[in-house]
C-alpha cells in the first residue's frame, strides 16, 4: 500500500524547523493577482527548485514570521498554477498548491501548501518579469532567495532531513478516523456526509441542500480528503451539483450572476477527482463557463451606477438604502460589464477592494467570490 503524507502534521514538522533554510520557506500570504508578488512566487519556486536537486521543497502560507503563529489565508483553487511556471520558468519543477484546513482556523480560512519536485535541471527564469531579467537563476542563501552564478556541484545538504520529515507525516487509521470524526461533528448542520473510494481514499462532504426542479443543489459546500488533511473545494457561497461514481467524485460549480432582479445560474466550471487502483488520484478542471451577453445601454447605466457609488465610498458619505442593495451587487456587475468588453471594469473592481473591506464584511465576501471567478475566467 502507498504511503500518504498527512499534509497537516507535514506543515507542523516543517514549523518545526523554526527558521526558513534552503527547502523550505514559510510567508504570512502571496499575491499572485499582482506582478510583484507572481515575480517573487516564480522566484522563490526556481530558488528552491535549484537549492534542492534531489528532494521536494515546500513554501506554507498563512503563517507569522516571528512566532510561527498560523493564521491562515483564503481557499485558493488554482488548478493553472502549473501554467503560470510553466510559462515563466525554463526546466520548471512539479508544483502542487494545496488548502488544508486547521481545526483552530475559522471556515473560510486555510493553510496553503506549495510543493515544488525538481526534475533534476537548472531552472532559470525564461523573461522578464517586475525587476528581475529573463535568464536569472536563484538559489537559496539560508532563507533568502538570491540570484547567483550557477555551481556545477550543488551539495545535497537536505534529502535525508525531507525524507525524515515526509517520513514522520505518514497518515495511520488513527489520523484518518480522528479526521472523519472532527469533519462529521463540525458540519453536522449542513447534511455531511463521507464516502469511501477503492478501499482507501475517505472524502468527507457537506453542503446546505436545495432541491430545483428535480435537480439537486448544495450551497456553503466543504469537500475535503481526509487521509491526506487536503480540503479540495470550499465556496462559502456558491450553488454547486455534486455525483459520485465507483471511482469518481465530480463537482459542477456554478455563478449566479444578473441584475437587480434577474438573476440566472451559469455553470463555472467542472471538477472531477478520480480515483485509482494503485492508491493514487488525480483531479482534473474544466471551465464550463460562457459568459452572458447584455443589452450594452443597461450595461452603460449599471457601470456609471458602480462609478458613482464607488466615488461616495471613497469620500466616506453614507448610503441610501437603494445604493446598499446595489453595493452588494456591485463586484458581480463589475464583473458583468468586464465580461460584455467594458475593460476598465477589473481597475475598477481592484480599486473598489480597500472601500468595500471596511464597508461591510458581507459586500467584501461577495467581491472575493467575483474576485476568484475572475482568476478563472482570465487564465483561460
Amino acid at each position: 500500500m502507498v504511503a500518504m503524507i498527512n499534509k497537516r502534521l507535514l506543515i507542523k514538522h516543517l514549523l518545526a524547523h523554526n527558521d526558513e533554510n534552503s527547502f523550505y520557506d514559510k510567508k504570512r500570504k502571496i499575491d499572485i493577482g499582482q506582478k510583484e508578488g507572481k515575480a517573487k512566487f516564480l522566484k522563490h519556486i526556481c530558488a528552491l527548485s535549484n537549492s534542492n536537486p534531489k528532494n521536494n521543497s515546500y513554501i506554507v502560507i498563512g503563517v507569522e514570521d516571528e512566532d510561527n503563529k498560523i493564521i491562515g489565508v483564503d481557499f485558493f483553487d488554482d488548478s493553472k498554477i502549473q501554467n503560470l511556471i510553466n510559462a515563466y520558468l525554463t526546466n520548471p519543477p512539479i508544483v502542487q498548491y494545496e488548502n488544508i484546513p486547521f481545526p483552530h482556523l475559522p471556515d473560510d480560512k486555510v493553510v496553503g501548501l506549495v510543493t515544488i519536485r525538481p526534475i533534476g535541471k537548472l531552472t532559470a527564469l525564461r523573461k522578464n518579469i517586475w525587476k528581475y531579467y529573463g535568464g536569472s537563476v536563484f538559489f537559496r542563501d539560508g532563507s533568502i532567495s538570491m540570484p547567483k552564478v550557477f555551481e556545477s556541484d550543488i551539495k545535497d545538504v537536505n534529502s535525508k532531513i525531507v525524507e525524515a520529515i515526509e517520513l514522520n507525516a505518514q497518515n495511520n487509521i488513527e489520523h484518518t478516523l480522528d479526521g472523519v470524526m472532527d469533519f462529521m461533528s463540525k458540519r453536522k448542520d449542513f447534511n455531511a456526509q463521507y464516502r469511501v473510494f477503492k478501499e482507501y481514499f475517505v472524502v468527507c462532504w457537506a453542503g446546505q441542500k436545495k432541491t430545483v426542479k428535480n435537480e439537486v443543489f448544495y450551497s456553503r459546500v466543504d469537500i475535503e480528503l481526509i487521509n491526506e488533511q487536503v480540503r479540495l473545494f470550499f465556496s462559502a457561497l456558491d450553488e454547486v451539483s455534486i455525483k459520485i461514481s465507483e471511482h469518481t467524485f465530480e463537482i459542477i460549480e456554478y455563478v449566479n450572476l444578473g441584475f437587480q432582479k434577474s438573476f440566472k445560474y451559469y455553470p463555472l466550471e467542472e471538477t472531477i477527482i478520480n480515483f485509482q487502483d494503485n492508491a493514487n488520484y488525480n483531479i482534473e478542471t474544466k471551465l464550463l463557463f460562457e459568459p452572458p451577453k447584455f443589452n450594452k445601454k443597461t450595461l452603460f447605466h449599471i457601470y456609471n451606477t458602480n462609478n458613482a457609488l464607488l466615488e461616495k465610498l471613497k469620500k466616506g458619505l453614507s448610503l441610501t438604502e437603494t445604493e446598499n442593495l446595489d453595493l452588494r451587487n456591485l463586484p458581480s456587475t463589475y464583473l458583468i460589464c468586464y465580461l460584455n468588453n467594458f475593460e476598465d471594469a477589473v481597475e475598477k473592481l481592484q480599486e473598489s477592494q480597500p472601500y468595500l473591506k471596511n464597508y461591510s464584511k458581507t459586500v467584501y465576501k461577495l467581491y472575493k467570490e467575483t474576485v476568484r471567478i475572475l482568476r478563472k475566467v482570465k487564465y483561460n
